[in-house]
This record gives C-alpha cells, sequence and structure tokens, in this order.
C-alpha cells in the first residue's frame, strides 16, 4: 500500500461498512416483504384464488413483457398505465359506485358532498383495514368482491382482442390480443389485484401501506407519510454537507502543486507490438457499432409508438413486432453494447499490463468470447420474440424467454450464458494482469484497484441469479438493482475511473501517483454513495422506513462526486494539448469531456431530481425516469464505451486518421439529439405528468384520458426531432469505426516500426 495506505484503508472500511448496511436491511426486504395470502376469500368462505394464482399471474405477466408493457409499483415502462395504481383506482371507484347505489340508489356522482364523504370514509376504513388473518387468509367484503370482479373484467377485455376495448390497446401501445389465453388472464388478474392490495392496506401496527402509502391516491388517504418528508429533507441535508465536504477537500487536501510529467515524444502505446488476442478485437468494435445502430433505430421505432400506439406511420406491424418487444430490444440492446466496448477496452488493455505479451491461448480466448456473446444475443432476442408473441410454451417463457423484469428481461439461460461469457472475460484478464501484479518492484496500487473492478465486474453480475420466476417482487426487486444499479452504475463506474487513470498514466500524461491518488479517492466516494444508495429504488417496492432511510441518505451522496466532474473534463480537455500526438486522440478524448458533462447534468441534476422519498413518491413511472436514463445510460455509460470504442481503434489502426467531418457530425449529433430528446419530449412531458399525479393521483397522470391530450401528443411528436439528430449521429459514428476498421480513409505518416515489428 505504501504512501497510499490510507486512501486504501478508507476503501476497505466503505466497503465494509456499506455492504454490511446493504446485507442487512435486504434481510429486512426478505421479513418485511408484503405478504401474498395463502386464500382470498368471500364472506360466505368461498375460495376466489390463492397464492398459488397470483405467482401464476405474476408469470403471465412476465410472458406479456412484464414492466415493458406498463408497471408495476411503478417500475417498468410508461406508455401504457402503471397497473398497481390503475387497478386500485379502478377498484376504488367501482366500490363507490356499488355502494352509492346500494345504500342510495343512485350513482355517485350524483349524490351530495355529505353522501359522498361518508362513502369515502368507508371506503377508506375497508382498503386500509388489514384483513389477513393468523392464518393467512384474506377475507373481503361482498362489495369488494364485485368491484374486483368489474375490474377484472376490464382487465380480461383490454389483454385479449374485444373490440370495445381497441382504442384503448392503441393508445397503451399493446397489440391486439396480448394475452390470448384467458386461463392466464385470469391469473393476471389476480397478480394485479394483489399489488394494489398491497399498496392500499396497512402494515399491522403502522399508519403506512405495505408500499409506503405510494401511489398517491386521494380517495383512501395514501398520501405521502411523515418519514418519507423526514428523511427527504434529511437527503437534501446530507447532499449539501457532502458538497461542502468535497470542496472543502478539493481545496485544501489536494496537492495542486504537483507538475504533470513531461510527455513523450511519441505515443507510448504505439512502442508496443500489437498481439494477436489484440489484433482480434476489431469485431468487437464492429459488434459495438452495429448493437448501437440497431438499439437507436430500433428506438426510435419504439417512440414512434407512443404516438400511434398500434402502427408506423399508418402501417399495422404491433403485430409483428409490438411495443413491449421493441422497448426490450432496445433496452437489451444498448447494455450489450456499452458492456462489449468495456469488455474490449479491458482485453486491450491486459496485454499491454502483462508486458506488451499475450498469456498462452489468450486469443482463442478472446474469440470464443466474441461468438458466445453472439449467440447470447441472438438467442435472448429470439426468446423475447417467441414469448411476446406467446408462441413459447408458459412454462418455457422464464427460462428462454422473457424474464419480465426491466434490464434482465432475456431468459435465465441467457443469463447464465451472459454471466459465463462475464466470468470468461474475467478470467482473460486476469491471464494479463496477475503476472503483472506478482512481478517485484514497481507502484502496483493503481493495477491491484483496476483487477478488484475486474473482479467486482465478473462476479457481481451473478447477483441477477439469486431470484427466480416465482420470488416475491419485493425480493427481485432487491436482487434486481444489485445489477442494475451496482453493478452498473457501481463498479463499472469505478472500473472506467482506472482505466482511463490507468491509460493517461501509461501515456505518461498524468503521473502514476497522482492518477492512483484520485482513482481510490474516487472509488471511495462512488461507493460510499453507490452502495447502499442502491435503496433508493426501492422506496415504494413493499420495503420499511429504515430502507428508504438508508436509501434516501446514502444516495444523496451519490451526487456528491459529480459536483467536481466540470473540472475533471477540463483537466482531461487541456490533456490533448500535452503533446503534438495527442492530437490522434482528440476524438476519444471529447467521448470522455461528454461522459463528464452528462455524469453532472443527466447522472447528477436529473438523477437528485427524481432521488428524494418525496419527490419520487409523485414521479415515479413518470416521464421524468426516462430523463435521468437516457442522460445517464447513454450520456455516461455509452459515451464511455464509444470513447473506449475510437481509443481501442486508434491502436489497431495506428496509421488511420478519423475524419473531421464525420466525427463533428458524430459527436455534436449525438450530444444536440439527446438534448433536443430531453428538452423538448420527455422533460416537458415529465413536467407535466407531475402536476397531474400530485393534484389527482398517478393513475390520473399514466391514464388514458391524460396522456391522449394534444399537447402532450404533439410533445411526444417533437421528439421526432431530437431523434432525427440523434440517429444522424450515430451513423456517422458507426461509420467512422468501419471504415477504421477496414483502412478507408487517409492515413497519418507512417510512423516509426514498433519494437518487434518490420516496416509493412
Amino acid at each position: 500500500m505504501g504512501s497510499y495506505k490510507k486512501l486504501w484503508f478508507t476503501l476497505i472500511g466503505v466497503l465494509i461498512v456499506t455492504f454490511s448496511l446493504l446485507g442487512y436491511y435486504g434481510t429486512e426486504v426478505y421479513r418485511q416483504a408484503p405478504p401474498i395470502p395463502a386464500q382470498v376469500t368471500a364472506p360466505d368462505g368461498k375460495v376466489l384464488f390463492d397464492r398459488e394464482g397470483i405467482l401464476d399471474g405474476q408469470t403471465a405477466w412476465q410472458s406479456v413483457g412484464g414492466m415493458q408493457l406498463g408497471s408495476i409499483w411503478g417500475h417498468g415502462a410508461y406508455q401504457a398505465p402503471d397497473w398497481t395504481a390503475d387497478w386500485l383506482h379502478r377498484e376504488l371507484t367501482a366500490w363507490l359506485e356499488l355502494a352509492a347505489q346500494q345504500l342510495h340508489g343512485k350513482a355517485y356522482a350524483a349524490l351530495d358532498g355529505p353522501a359522498q364523504a361518508a362513502l369515502r370514509e368507508q371506503l377508506k376504513a375497508e382498503y386500509r383495514g388489514n384483513r389477513v388473518d393468523q392464518a393467512e387468509v384474506l377475507k373481503l367484503s361482498e362489495r369488494r368482491v364485485q368491484a374486483i370482479a368489474q375490474t377484472a373484467g376490464y382487465y380480461d377485455k383490454l389483454f385479449s382482442d374485444a373490440p370495445s376495448l381497441q382504442k384503448s390497446r392503441e393508445h397503451f401501445a399493446m397489440k391486439e390480443n396480448t394475452l390470448p389465453s384467458a386461463e392466464r388472464r385470469r391469473q393476471m388478474t389476480q397478480f394485479f389485484f394483489w399489488t394494489a392490495w398491497a399498496a392500499a392496506t396497512e402494515r399491522p401496527g403502522q399508519k403506512v401501506t405495505y408500499t409506503n402509502n405510494w401511489p398517491h391516491e386521494p380517495l383512501i388517504g395514501n398520501r405521502p407519510s411523515s418519514e418519507n418528508i423526514v428523511w427527504s429533507i434529511a437527503s437534501i441535508v446530507v447532499l449539501l454537507a457532502g458538497v461542502g465536504f468535497l470542496v472543502w477537500a478539493w481545496a485544501f487536501l489536494r496537492n495542486h502543486d504537483e507538475p504533470l510529467p513531461a510527455p513523450a515524444a511519441r505515443d507510448p502505446l504505439t512502442t508496443f507490438a500489437l498481439t494477436p488476442s489484440q489484433r482480434s478485437l476489431g469485431k468487437y468494435l464492429f459488434l459495438v457499432v452495429a448493437l448501437f445502430i440497431f438499439q437507436v433505430f430500433v428506438g426510435g421505432f419504439t417512440a414512434h409508438y407512443t404516438v400511434e400506439g398500434q402502427q408506423f406511420y399508418g402501417i399495422d406491424v404491433s403485430r409483428w413486432f409490438p411495443y413491449s418487444l421493441t422497448r426490450t430490444w432496445h433496452i437489451q440492446a444498448a447494455l450489450f453494447w456499452i458492456a462489449t466496448g468495456f469488455l474490449a477496452a479491458g482485453l486491450f488493455l491486459a496485454p499491454l499490463i502483462n508486458g506488451g505479451k499475450d498469456p498462452k491461448f489468450q486469443k482463442a480466448g478472446v474469440d470464443v468470447l466474441f461468438w458466445a456473446l453472439v449467440v447470447v444475443v441472438v438467442g435472448s432476442f429470439t426468446g423475447n420474440y417467441l414469448a411476446i408473441a406467446q408462441v413459447m410454451p408458459p412454462e418455457w417463457n422464464f427460462w428462454l424467454g422473457h424474464q419480465g423484469y426491466e434490464y434482465v428481461d432475456l431468459g435465465r439461460l441467457w443469463q447464465i450464458g451472459k454471466f459465463t461469457g462475464i466470468l470468461l472475460w474475467l478470467v482473460l484478464m486476469l491471464r494479463g494482469v496477475v503476472p503483472a501484479l506478482l512481478k517485484k518492484g514497481g507502484d502496483k496500487n493503481l493495477l491491484a484497484l483496476l483487477t478488484a473492478s475486474v473482479g467486482a465486474i465478473g462476479l457481481f453480475y451473478g447477483a441477477g441469479l439469486f431470484y427466480g420466476e416465482r420470488t416475491h417482487l419485493s425480493v427481485m426487486e432487491y436482487w434486481r438493482w444489485w445489477v442494475v444499479h451496482l453493478w452498473v452504475e457501481g463498479f463499472f463506474e469505478v472500473f472506467a475511473t482506472t482505466a482511463l487513470a490507468f491509460i493517461f498514466s501509461t501515456l505518461g500524461l498524468v503521473s502514476l501517483r497522482m492518477a492512483t491518488a484520485a482513482s481510490l479517492a474516487s472509488a471511495s466516494l462512488f461507493m460510499l454513495g453507490g452502495i447502499p444508495g442502491t435503496f433508493h429504488h426501492m422506496y415504494f417496492a413493499g420495503t420499511t422506513t429504515p430502507v428508504m432511510a438508508v436509501g434516501a441518505s446514502f444516495s444523496a451522496l451519490e451526487v456528491v462526486p459529480l459536483i467536481v466532474l466540470g473540472h475533471e473534463a477540463w483537466e482531461n480537455w487541456r490533456l490533448k494539448a500535452r503533446a503534438a500526438w495527442m492530437e490522434n486522440l482528440k476524438w476519444p478524448m471529447m467521448c470522455f469531456v461528454a461522459v463528464a458533462f452528462w455524469n453532472m447534468l443527466g447522472a447528477g441534476v436529473f438523477g437528485f431530481m427524481i432521488n428524494p422519498p418525496m419527490s419520487l413518491y409523485y414521479i415515479q413511472g413518470l416521464n421524468t425516469t426516462p430523463v435521468h436514463a437516457h442522460a445517464a445510460l447513454f450520456g455516461v455509460y455509452g459515451f464511455l464505451a464509444l470513447g473506449f470504442t475510437l481509443l481501442v481503434l486508434r491502436y489497431l489502426r495506428p496509421d488511420y486518421r478519423f475524419s473531421a467531418p464525420l466525427m463533428k457530425t458524430a459527436f455534436w449529433g449525438l450530444n444536440a439529439g439527446l438534448v433536443l430528446m430531453i428538452f423538448t419530449s420527455l422533460l416537458p412531458i415529465g413536467i407535466i405528468q407531475f402536476h397531474a399525479s400530485v393534484s389527482e393521483g398517478l393513475w390520473y397522470a399514466r391514464s388514458e384520458e391524460f396522456m391522449q391530450q394534444p399537447l402532450l401528443q404533439n410533445l411526444r411528436w417533437a421528439r421526432t426531432f431530437g431523434d432525427v439528430v440523434f440517429i444522424v449521429g450515430a451513423l456517422a459514428m458507426a461509420l467512422q469505426v468501419v471504415l477504421g476498421l477496414l483502412n478507408k480513409a487517409p492515413r497519418l505518416p507512417q510512423p516509426e516500426p514498433r519494437l518487434g515489428e518490420a516496416r509493412a
């Protein structure tokens, strides 16, 4: 550890404390998850359905795309309703209508104010009361049984091809006959009922529901709890304190006087001969841009469904490629190409770390990993199609088709294949890194941190295997966010930071000591907020107040290191002027500058916008969420992967010169397109929905009536401009990479022969 002992002990201490919190309160998720009743009965004791029926309904929901078609507990897609909030409101209004007719002989709307208020009080008492007995039997009133039957009838028609609801299916971007089996539709309504029951029923001994009073539903008094308000304020205080401490540390603890090292006369990485495994990485770069272009076009196609529902400029394509399928492919393709870009960067670095040579059979391993990736991509996409088309047998769906959970949609078999591929990448990386670590002499601290981040990436994706097809929804959410938040936003962030520091120090642009200290400090900051901050996704997923407290407090700290990223962008930008040969790295450096900008705006500003419990209470599941998702996922990790791709391409084709017109079109098109997409469409829609959610309830902000207003329709059409600009930038980027791989462009002056190579 040497002179970095304090930094290492800080990082280790942070990891011990934060993983202890994540693990301890993870057991609370298991213990306090909303119960799934063993039986649901009518007043006469007749069993309406049971626990197995509810879980069968969960699997039916998964088979139609799950979170890619509407949302549950606020998690999922945004065009169709949130089924929890929608079911709850429909059942409540049905109960009020039944009560008004039974008690007053007239419609609820025709009653005077006092009579309506009296019925609402009865409604609140019945729905918020916990009617599960010690035998785990949920006993319902006759009126509620009738209200449930009416609501279930609506959903049975909606998910079939009933002509009466064809227009609603179009508005919700649902294909006709979404779930053909009447029995499966019946089971799915039982699952929807249970999610709404948990959102309306108070925990024993508490005054909040199992979902912490989410969603906002004035009819039964679902409003933010006192704990929600307290921890929202606490998260803002923690954020301000964290920012203050960071500014103080930046001013007083950072060594501002350390001079930058003198740059080498030529690019140090060009002094190494390319190894066979490095020369094999061209196909990885092609896969990156191929999946990128596919993702961009299918994303534009999916966005168009929000205005035409079942058609693409008048052509009914939803029969073959419905919204739930194309949205699945859009998200999965993004994860695949971004991960491939990171894997390629790591595989390029491994031989450099190993002294410029491949371990035995390294090239074979790189080739096997590539084709394994191709098999997983093709297999998972095919499985998604067959599942949503309802061609695949139900019992195969979870394993080969569609898990139903956003970001981990691929069937379990393909998920295992992906995990196996990541483990193979870990082995290939360690074969290059470990020998360098074991060599005597030299400062190995940065290399040790890089190795640790590689190990974390290799292992922590396995958290997605800790739940099954019929796992309780709250428990599944806990492990899903280990993958989506902790694996992607945590360990990939550390890997990217450390890999860039390693590259910059190897290039001689920054000192090894400075790069190591900055990477260790950044890792501690990322992990301090990032690990327990995983819980901020679970405020309303059937968890208790302590989970909200931990999530709110620590996730506020995630924003803190992003405050200084403007300075980091400037630092990265000015490195390009340190040596003449850095001009060849201009466009990868520009991508890294964009990463810093979008980290600050997309992950920082837009991330904190939806982070405090009070804020998320009203806007979870609205278009404010994809604002953060697009700006952070593409803006940060997308630009990182593209930067890594251009960087690797630069060294695979050392005499190739990037086309300035193409790269300007690509870089500024992608950035401008993302800005237009957010500020002309997603953000305005989200803000308008936010107002509706506060004033009326989440059900209304996601309702057909609200979302089909001319203003919102026009705003969704306006997204086309940003999409087109973005697509132009994406095509330019892909063309540049392909031309580079083919070496089809003017070349740089031929460099001096590399060590171990003769001039061609």
